[in-house]
């Protein structure tokens, strides 16, 4: 299934616009189901949404907050994405802590998968997944050359190690667990996308093109990370 493709002029309008769609979700999911359940990614853009997020004061006790993936730093490390997220928004939100999950990656990436697939045994599908997508098409820490967890009977969360990127030792929901979610959408900003992009609109298998939403699968993007036609 393709995604729908929508381009901002810039990553403010971008911002603006996922925070206002966001904010209607949760809204909807909390009124159809009680609860909320968010999966977060890294990286500069999604920050600016989760500042965008703390300034509309979002979140509260029906709000459920998830990760797709971690690296496997200690637990104050300023690149992990959960030290991130808990400094842009989280900290000052309404969000009760013990319905904001981390990775627990600083207990290495095997035991920290094992732990984060116990605490998922008992969640059903996702509301709405947030990811990025690198300049090689991964998306999460699910890698080119990489096993994706795509296959029905894969485990929801995966040990990753040699990543291309550091550090080198990882944990990631895997394609299946992703996949079992209402929304997945793709937070994607810069000129340094277009490669990827191309290689994703033309059909070739990459991670982002492995991991689909039920309802609807969304890249948003910036008008410098739309690659030219022809």
């Amino acid at each position: 299934m393709w995604p729908e493709w929508r381009v901002f002029a810039d990553a403010g309008a971008l911002v603006a616009a996922l925070a206002d769609a966001l904010c209607a979700e949760a809204e909807a999911a909390i009124a159809a189901r009680g609860a909320f359940h968010l999966v977060l990614a890294g990286g500069t853009t999604p920050r600016d949404l989760y500042r965008s997020l703390a300034d509309r004061h979002a979140g509260d006790e029906r709000w459920h907050i998830w990760y797709g993936d971690e690296r496997c730093l200690p637990e104050d490390h300023p690149e992990r994405n959960s030290v991130m997220t808990e400094a842009a928004w989280l900290a000052a939100s309404s969000i009760p802590p013990e319905s904001r999950r981390p990775i627990p990656s600083e207990l290495g990436a095997r035991a920290a998968a094992d732990l984060y697939g116990d605490w998922l045994k008992s969640m059903e599908d996702f509301d709405v997944v947030l990811l990025g997508m690198g300049e090689d098409g991964h998306t999460a820490s699910l890698f080119p050359d990489h096993n994706w967890g795509e296959a029905p009977d894969s485990p929801d969360v995966l040990a990753v190690y040699a990543a291309p990127k550091p550090p080198s030792e990882r944990v990631s929901l895997s394609a299946a667990r992703l996949d079992r979610s209402r929304r997945v959408w793709f937070v994607i900003t810069g000129s340094g996308k277009h490669e990827a992009l191309t290689r994703w609109k033309n059909g070739e298998t990459l991670p982002v093109s492995a991991v689909r939403g039920k309802l609807d699968t969304v890249a948003w993007l910036d008008a410098a990370a739309w690659p030219a036609e022809g």
